[in-house]
């Protein structure tokens, strides 16, 4: 909901207006994991049994980062409604060249359960430290500082010059629809430096596909965040592969 005190601003802000996936991040105890089929970060994912566990470019296992199952998520338009989405990045990971993701449209009861060929080692530099269970709750927002889309004008100012004449109070109630923050699927992106897609004309169409954020077990560098996105028509075909990676950090 549109804070009071910006009121005056309620009918340019509805135009920015997205609905969004917030991601809430459990992370387990070192002895817990969750079933195959579950959302998580980290963990073991679902394969079927004739699917080969995907390798880096150094034929060595990657790291499951995320596994979202549209069972459990809200409805968000253009984006799946069942099936599982699995983000595997290469555990040499900081150069974001070496990742796949995979959708799984159908479950197959007959699916892998031998993972003993995942050692410790791949996840040293991992920078998700434990398994995490995922809660979704479908929001709105109105913006992200970040995310070259929210070009909103206040009385000619951008939104950073503008949010200095908040309180600390009116500065929390805009973060609750103005932010980018946070683990997500869909809505508004967040960056520690800039939006990538601004540079690139064949970049601006695309779309947050999924946002991993530091957060306690969890960390990108220095405080950073990643982000996975998608091509709308590439989203609306379910050609997930084609989706790219990117990360960056204070």
């Amino acid at each position: 909901m549109i804070p009071e005190f910006l009121n005056e601003y309620k009918t340019q802000l509805e135009k920015y207006k997205l609905e969004t996936i917030k991601i809430s991040a459990t992370p387990l105890e070192n002895e817990e994991t969750l079933q195959i089929f579950e959302s998580k970060f980290l963990g073991k994912p679902y394969l079927p049994k004739d699917m080969e566990y995907p390798k880096n470019k150094e034929n060595k296992p990657m790291t499951l980062w995320a596994q979202i199952n549209f069972a459990d998520v809200p409805l968000l338009e253009s984006y799946p409604n069942q099936g599982i989405l699995q983000f595997f990045v290469s555990p040499e990971w900081f150069d974001m060249d070496d990742y796949k993701v995979i959708f799984h449209d159908t479950i197959s009861e007959e699916f892998q359960t031998d993972f003993s060929f995942l050692t410790e080692e791949i996840y040293e530099e991992s920078p998700i430290y434990r398994e995490h269970k995922l809660d979704f709750s479908k929001e709105i927002e109105y913006g992200s500082y970040a995310d070259f889309r929210f070009d909103m004008n206040f009385n000619n100012q951008d939104f950073w010059n503008f949010q200095e004449t908040f309180t600390d109070n009116q500065k929390e109630e805009v973060n609750e629809i103005i932010d980018g923050t946070g683990h997500k699927i869909g809505g508004y992106a967040y960056f520690t430096q800039a939006d990538v897609r601004d540079y690139n004309q064949n970049l601006k169409q695309d779309l947050l596909l999924l946002q991993i954020d530091t957060d306690d077990e969890i960390m990108f560098g220095d405080s950073g965040v990643a982000n996975f996105f998608i091509n709308p028509e590439d989203l609306k075909n379910k050609r997930f592969e084609k989706a790219w990676f990117n990360w960056d950090c204070c």
